[in-house]
């Protein structure tokens, strides 16, 4: 496992932004109106939100970061790191964080570039970031994490279409020699890639006129080769078998037990799973938040999301000990246990087009 500690970063702010649209999956014509109760019982999504033909994640961050570095007044100049971490890139090429820093109006001496992740996203991107900051002196950077699923979801897939949402996200690190160290415990088991995958587009099965074929694949699901494919046996299977020893590993790293935080932020994956391990944990309800039922499953923002839309005047005015656990695609799993101080926090916003 890999086990570290990165010292000397405090996250200074944090904002999320999503569509405008939202649509409920009790609306979902696709499948019986029994169905659709029983999916909201189960996955826990009522709601989710769905960009507008045209907008992308990279948008979503956008308006997050600005709205932020405003609230902090950050002299945006100084800033000298940004990274994107998301798998709904504007562009196969360029990458998505140079694109980014211009449009933000950062400094040519800003280091961007993009991480490919979803689920687990989030907790890898603060363990890059921070490495770099912690081990350089970087003074203020931002970590971007968003994906646009719905854009590669089959509406005629019962088994992913009414479980992701759209959002992008903006963390504002800073170095701080004060700063309590972030602790992380990062995973993977790439024999498990084909748990969520999209067969085509990449080198490896490059787009032809079969990659739009839709075909069956069991009752209620039909997608094309363009489209996500998700086992929900194997990733529900993968979740429980993995995500509680690695938090267990955590906290006896950090010489912690879970009584020692506030709250535990799970990649909203979705509410049976996050339920059945919140269980396995034997950790009171009140301290595990939930966004899933009114924005869905979304990918790499979905601990941010959480964050700023559950819990949004904690972090504002109290400090707050987290323990963050993000996990799927890749298979990629991680924990990170960190603190938050009074951080600026705008809240989550509508974006439209």
């Amino acid at each position: 496992m890999a086990l570290f500690t990165i010292p000397n970063i405090r996250i200074a702010g944090m904002s999320a932004a999503v569509p405008v649209k939202e649509v409920s999956n009790l609306d979902y014509r696709w499948i019986s109106v029994k169905e659709r109760q029983q999916v909201v019982k189960t996955i826990g999504v009522e709601k989710r939100r769905i960009a507008d033909k045209g907008q992308t994640t990279a948008d979503l961050c956008f308006a997050a970061a600005d709205r932020l570095l405003n609230d902090l007044h950050w002299d945006r100049n100084e800033i000298q790191t940004i990274i994107f971490v998301s798998q709904s890139m504007d562009y196969i090429i360029p990458a998505t964080a140079p694109i980014l820093q211009n449009r933000l109006s950062l400094p040519k001496t800003c280091l961007a570039f993009d991480i490919n992740l979803g689920c687990s996203g989030y907790v890898y991107g603060l363990s890059v970031i921070g490495s770099l900051m912690s081990q350089s002196g970087i003074g203020n950077a931002l970590l971007l994490a968003g994906d646009l699923s719905n854009v590669t979801s089959s509406y005629r897939d019962k088994s992913t279409y009414p479980l992701f949402g759209d959002a992008g996200t903006a963390t504002a690190l800073k170095f701080s020699e004060s700063a309590a160290p972030m602790i992380f415990n990062l995973q993977t088991d790439g024999s498990g890639y084909q748990a969520i995958m999209i067969q085509d587009g990449g080198v490896r099965n490059w787009v032809s006129k079969k990659s739009f074929t839709y075909r069956k694949y069991g009752q209620g699901i039909y997608r094309n080769n363009l489209q996500i494919a998700l086992n929900g046996i194997e990733v529900f299977n993968f979740s429980l078998r993995e995500v509680v020893p690695n938090i267990r590993a955590t906290l006896e790293y950090a010489g912690k037990t879970l009584n020692d935080f506030d709250y535990l932020v799970f990649h909203q994956a979705n509410r049976l799973i996050n339920e059945t391990i919140r269980k396995m944990l034997k950790v009171e309800k009140e301290k595990v938040p939930y966004s899933i039922h009114k924005y869905g499953n979304t990918s790499s923002a979905s601990v941010p999301l959480t964050i700023v839309s559950e819990l949004q005047e904690h972090i504002r005015n109290e400090h707050v000990r987290f323990l963050l656990s993000a996990f799927g695609i890749g298979l990629s799993w991680g924990t990170v246990l960190l603190e938050t101080d009074g951080i600026v926090c705008p809240g989550v916003l509508e974006v439209g087009l």
